[in-house]
């Protein structure tokens, strides 16, 4: 059964791949670098405001620290998906006058599945996203409007496994494949009816690395703390950019122009992630994670007539969270899991000076299905971003997020007779 498993699983990976780099995003700032970061953070991990460095649970996939995975026990098989449902307010002013507008979107976050190696390792495999781009707005020109759309993603197809050298203490590491396409499109349509596009394509196809460490102990009868550590080393990028020319006037094939390789000319910064995390007597669980990239030393060369200097700025980000299950064992509402959490980030983009920021707070429920070890997940999310000092474009998010986690056993258990 467990070679069946596998299989099944990996045909789930491959078909939800393509619908992975389909994503919710739909931002202006998202124009900007490799538009807008995900921190691999899952269903209920985003209830509990997106921390996850230092979480250990054997009966949840933990991406975010591939040290997790040694948490698993030799019977369990683990796979895990998640949707999100957007609703995003926005508003800017112009010359005293404020524009608003509200949009829709979601879709497919990501699919992950778990599965032991042995008693002291576990494997993880899963398709989820890096980065995100979803945008559409335009403008007024002279004798005709300009339009501009972007969309695609980058999304990472990772393979981790990790080890318990001894009692409390687990290191392990994802590899990374990433692939995906970012489109950047700007649109002249003429009052005469003509029109002409300029198409920015950035396509990335390269491996990626992160590492991680835990470290956990129990104290007091049920009390444990756990730390833990993550490092992804900077690179640059493999793949290809270009610029493509269309003209609705003429019957010409479309030109390229500016086609240039990705590496030594974008790159990506090296990672730090830690994380401290307590639980109280097996029932209610604080964390508190930090995140630092130095985008400020990242390559991104942009394309001829771009202004890139000084587009990236140093990425910092703040989270704290926490799951409370009233009793394990218990009636139904006591065994469901509350969660809560909040966080601040301090994102890697700079928009003409500006810094763009953004914070938000979440709350959702684990809801576990009768008779199966399976946990249904619902959480919410308001956030808020905007550049600093200008403020710029101002959004307001409202997500909700679904997400399954099926809990099976490794091995069929047969009835001895």
């Amino acid at each position: 059964m467990k070679i069946a498993k596998i299989i099944v699983a990996f045909a789930l990976l491959t078909i939800t791949a393509a619908a992975s780099a389909q994503n919710g995003v739909m931002t202006p700032y998202s124009s900007f670098g490799y538009g807008i970061l995900s921190d691999h953070a899952t269903s209920s991990q985003r209830a509990m405001g997106g921390v996850g460095y230092a979480m250990n649970s054997g009966r949840q996939i933990n991406v975010m620290n591939p040290a997790s995975y040694a948490a698993i026990d030799t019977l369990t098989f683990l796979f895990d998906m998640g949707i999100d449902v957007t609703v995003l307010n926005q508003s800017e002013t112009i010359d005293e006058t404020t524009r608003r507008e509200t949009n829709f979107g979601g879709g497919l976050d990501y699919v992950t599945m778990q599965f032991p190696l042995g008693r002291y390792m576990g494997a993880s495999v899963g398709v989820v996203p890096y980065s995100s781009v979803g945008y559409s707005f335009g403008s007024e020109i002279a004798n005709g409007v300009d339009s501009r759309q972007g969309s695609g993603s980058i999304n990472e197809l990772y393979v981790g496994v990790a080890g318990r050298p001894f009692k409390g203490f687990s290191i392990g590491a994802n590899v990374s494949y990433l692939f995906g396409t970012i489109l950047n499109d700007t649109y002249a349509i003429a009052d005469a009816g003509y029109s002409t596009l300029y198409q920015k394509q950035l396509e990335v196809r390269d491996y990626h690395l992160n590492f991680g460490a835990q470290y956990s102990f129990d104290f007091r009868g049920n009390d444990r703390l756990s730390l833990g550590l993550t490092y992804s080393p900077e690179k640059t990028l493999l793949g290809n950019a270009r610029m493509i020319y269309y003209d609705t006037q003429s019957d010409s094939k479309p030109q390229e122009t500016d086609a240039h390789k990705l590496r030594h000319n974008y790159s990506l910064p090296e990672t730090w992630g830690a994380g401290i995390c307590y639980t109280f007597d097996r029932k209610l669980m604080l964390e508190f994670d930090y995140t630092y990239q130095p985008w400020s030393k990242a390559k991104f060369r942009g394309f001829d007539g771009e202004n890139v200097e000084g587009r990236f700025a140093d990425r910092t980000k703040y989270a704290l969270g926490m799951q409370f299950t009233p009793n394990q064992r218990g009636r139904y509402m006591s065994r469901v899991q509350y969660r809560a959490g909040l966080y601040y980030n301090n994102d890697y983009l700079m928009i003409r000076d500006n810094r763009l920021r953004e914070y938000g707070v979440t709350a959702g429920f684990g809801f576990p299905v009768p008779v199966f070890k399976t946990i249904v997940s619902l959480g919410f999310e308001w956030k808020r971003r905007q550049a600093h000092p200008n403020p710029l474009i101002k959004e307001n998010y409202f997500n909700i997020t679904l997400g399954i986690n099926f809990n099976e056993m490794w091995f069929d258990q047969r009835k001895i007779n």
